[in-house]
């Protein structure tokens, strides 16, 4: 499966999801995990509804603030 979102990207890795591959290219990640898909759909989704999505939310805030 694979997401170019950097903080879904290190939601599944701190949720153990093994990641195969890792670039950036024109400003964008990529980021490729094996595993089943439903399992990492599932993580995705658990991401997105987590206190972890809520403090991305206020980081990228906060940055905007001081930019």
């Amino acid at each position: 499966m694979k997401t170019h979102d950097l903080s879904v990207a290190a939601y599944l890795k701190m949720k153990g999801a093994k990641l195969i591959s890792a670039s950036r290219e024109e400003g964008k990640f990529n980021f490729v995990f094996d595993g089943n898909e439903t399992e990492l759909s599932k993580l995705m989704l658990e991401f997105v509804n987590s206190d972890c999505a809520k403090f991305d939310h206020e980081v990228r805030n906060l940055k905007k603030l001081v930019v």
